[in-house]
């Protein structure tokens, strides 16, 4: 089925070469980190996670928000999400590339990697982390590929491949709850140190990917002739608005439960990303962008007028995206170290070969989405008269 994404309209292909260029970019910026090391960006002693680590964390969750739709599908029959699981079942193999990718490069030296594998710990939340990502990452390639084959074929997938269908559904709540735990089980941390992280991530992330794969749903209708489903595209709308509101209530909790508590070390990193402190505010325009999206995205998503309306789905869909990009590309990450444990703040912003590599890295899982997506909608369209057979 590879040679389907070897054909395509002219729009098609500049879309391709526009990614590989970002692409060369962020490699050639890889090339001078690699030479001069992780001081080319703008990480520093006191802030030693960056920009790397938290899209990291953030497409985590997007990798995850498959499940939103495996669940549905496969375990309660719900047909409407016949021809969209597979989109999502792509998205988050795209995801899990780019995740892989962002803890590549921030290592620093390439060789380290095998450590994980040579030097097994597992007593270390990191080893874990990168188990259950390369298994989410071998399942979804397993099952995606193996039901579009069936697809292609018009006859319903091989029995052997339910067990890695069940399995992709605990293993993708693992995925995050793990990440989560890299931050919540740091006693050093108080901004992290909360028995809701892992709720937080899930929740974030059960809107933000399927947000996500709402827009990608909109764009595959507008290029294609492949229709997801007004129906699929309405019921997606709902899991991000019942997500997006989890999220959104349990960081309430802990606003509650720095400032009603009084406790400085808890109140700090909020009053810098939201207020700034001592003088320092560098994040403070993106927090308030990023709850300003979050609100309004609310507002459209609660009352069903509006989001039945897909001109305004999708402008809530985008700002739900931003936002908790933001809160978890900038704020989440950066204000853990923020003030560091001798109240002093270090401001971070990353650097323009950090921004590039970046880039580079989300380049490429777009161009691994794209070459997906084409061979899926392919398929789809060759297919569009069948009868569902799952």
């Amino acid at each position: 089925m590879l040679e389907k994404a070897l054909t395509g309209s002219k729009g098609y292909w500049t879309w391709i070469f526009i990614l590989l260029a970002i692409i060369g970019a962020g490699f050639i910026s890889y090339l001078r980190q690699f030479d001069y090391g992780l001081g080319i960006t703008g990480m520093s002693r006191d802030v030693s996670w960056g920009f790397y680590i938290s899209q990291f964390t953030f497409l985590v969750g997007v990798a995850a928000s498959a499940v939103m739709l495996v669940i549905p599908y496969y375990l309660h029959d719900f047909k409407k999400f016949g021809k969209i699981v597979i989109l999502g079942e792509f998205l988050a193999i795209a995801a899990v590339t780019m995740c892989i990718l962002f803890i590549f490069v921030d290592l620093g030296q390439p060789a380290r990697v095998m450590n994980v594998i040579l030097h097994p710990t597992p007593n270390s939340i990191l080893f874990w982390d990168a188990m259950v990502l390369n298994g989410y990452l071998f399942i979804n390639l397993i099952v995606g590929w193996t039901t579009l084959t069936a697809d292609r074929k018009g006859v319903p997938p091989p029995d052997w491949i339910k067990p890695f269908i069940y399995l992709s559904i605990p293993w993708a709540v693992s995925i995050h709850t793990v990440t989560a735990f890299l931050y919540a089980g740091l006693p050093g941390r108080h901004f992290w140190l909360t028995a809701v992280m892992a709720a937080r991530f899930l929740g974030s992330a059960f809107a933000s990917g399927p947000a996500l794969l709402i827009l990608l749903c909109f764009i595959v209708r507008r290029v294609s002739k492949f229709d997801p489903g007004k129906e699929a595209i309405q019921a997606l709308g709902k899991i991000v608005t019942y997500a997006m509101f989890a999220n959104v209530f349990l960081l309430g909790l802990e606003f509650f439960t720095a400032f009603y508590s009084q406790i400085p070390g808890h109140m700090h990193p909020f009053v810098y990303l939201y207020a700034g402190l001592d003088g320092y505010s560098k994040l403070v325009p993106l927090m308030w962008i990023s709850t300003i999206l979050a609100v309004v995205s609310l507002i459209i998503l609660v009352n069903p007028n509006t989001r039945r309306k897909e001109n305004m789905l999708a402008f809530a869909c985008a700002a739900v995206f931003i936002s908790l990009w933001i809160d978890k590309g900038f704020g989440l990450v950066v204000g853990g170290f923020v003030p560091n444990m001798f109240e002093r703040v270090t401001e971070y912003w990353p650097s323009l070969p950090e921004a590039l590599i970046t880039l580079g890295i989300w380049s490429i899982g777009f161009l691994v989405l794209t070459v997906l997506y084409k061979i899926a909608i392919a398929v789809r369209e060759q297919t569009a008269s069948w009868p569902e057979l799952h």
